[in-house]
């Protein structure tokens, strides 16, 4: 046929997460696929974009963010992690952290370039890698911690490899990176001459005696290390599209470029509001980590007594759960729409966030819900 869709496309499918969605929808199932709140966004972030609108902040702001967002985000770093940066050549606003993510791969990945990634990962990173003509090397995530093997990572890297992502707190284990982890990450990006993406959009949803490292802080990884993160999870607005890219002003004039040509520009008014939020940050995330620790504690609490097998989420909203228990006849994808056909809960299938067969056996659930649909979830997973 004339309109061959291209090679590049071939390796990827749709979205599994946004079909489970679908699925949702239409058998009436309590969605605990796709990770956004069904709940309000926070008052005062809503009545910033409000004004903004009505302060008639509605066209284009500069490429790569207002400057208020901007400005407010290095203040953000530099409090939280020491970094001194310069809001105008450090930090580019994007539209969501998907949009970040794939400008800082065409900006950076040559055809035939490696880049590991730790599995599970977040579904985008494959389509990114593809459509950017990366070779992907995966490194495994080993249940039930999640931890990876030193040796295993090392092995990864070689002379082509080009970048290694790392997304902490993780989606989909709830996974979050300790700093001597990260060490051995910066050693080998150090000895390989390696970028190091990092995806921290859930930086602040972080639980019990955990803390959050970015590995840009870590010695000599600032200058080789591109953060990632957004609003959208912070403050429950994932339709906003308000993600950002913070590195060096080399690495953030080639990412610029890329930017400026895939979106031009994030929504003006949303960015003022993005701005507010960040300035009431600190004030905020003590009760964003209550709230959904209470959330997971929950959720967790009903999947054990469902028998299902779960790790504790260190971070993030996600649970991995092993259905081994349930003693299905099936594949993960089977049981996930026996759950959405016959009990009325949509998970997302296991292995689509794993090269191979590792994550046939696990399903996982968002607790990014109201307290009603969690308590109606337990409701049905009890029947179970």
């Amino acid at each position: 046929m004339r309109f061959k869709p291209t090679a590049r496309t071939s390796v990827f499918t749709e979205s599994v997460i946004r079909e489970m969605t679908r699925l949702s929808q239409v058998h009436g199932a309590i969605n605990l696929a796709q990770g956004y709140p069904d709940f309000p966004a926070p008052d005062f972030v809503k009545k910033a974009a409000i004004d903004a609108i009505s302060d008639d902040v509605n066209q284009y702001a500069i490429t790569w963010g207002a400057f208020r967002l901007r400005k407010a985000l290095a203040q953000k770093y530099e409090k939280n992690y020491g970094f001194e940066l310069d809001p105008d050549t450090h930090l580019t606003v994007t539209c969501g952290a998907t949009e970040a993510m794939m400008a800082v791969m065409l900006a950076f990945i040559e055809p035939g370039d490696e880049v590991i990634i730790f599995e599970p990962y977040y579904e985008n990173y494959i389509p990114d890698a593809a459509m950017s003509g990366a070779t992907v090397k995966f490194v495994t995530l080993n249940s039930p911690d999640f931890s990876f093997d030193p040796l295993e990572l090392r092995e990864a890297f070689s002379s082509k490899t080009k970048a290694i992502i790392v997304n902490t707190p993780n989606n989909p284990s709830g996974k979050v990176f300790t700093h001597e982890e990260l060490k051995i990450i910066a050693d080998l990006c150090l000895e390989y001459d390696c970028l190091a993406i990092t995806d921290e959009i859930y930086e602040h949803i972080i639980f019990d005696s955990h803390e959050h490292v970015s590995l840009a802080s870590l010695p000599g990884m600032f200058e080789r290390t591109v953060i990632i993160s957004g609003i959208s999870k912070t403050f429950s607005v994932t339709g906003w599209r308000i993600g950002y890219v913070l590195a060096a002003q080399e690495i953030s004039a080639a990412v610029r470029k890329v930017h400026d040509y895939l979106t031009v520009g994030a929504p003006a008014p949303l960015q003022e509001a993005a701005a507010f939020a960040i300035e009431q940050g600190e004030s905020y995330y003590p009760s964003l980590i209550e709230m959904y620790q209470k959330k997971r504690d929950f959720l967790l609490l009903a999947l054990r007594e469902a028998g299902f097998e779960c790790h504790t989420p260190e971070g993030a909203y996600y649970i991995m759960a092993n259905f081994t228990a349930h003693n299905f006849q099936g594949t993960d994808i089977d049981f996930s729409h026996h759950l959405i056909r016959d009990y009325g809960i949509a998970p997302v299938p296991g292995s689509s966030f794993y090269s191979g067969n590792n994550g046939n056996h696990f399903i996982r659930f968002t607790f990014s819900k109201s307290d009603d649909t969690l308590a109606e979830a337990a409701k049905r997973l009890a029947r179970l």
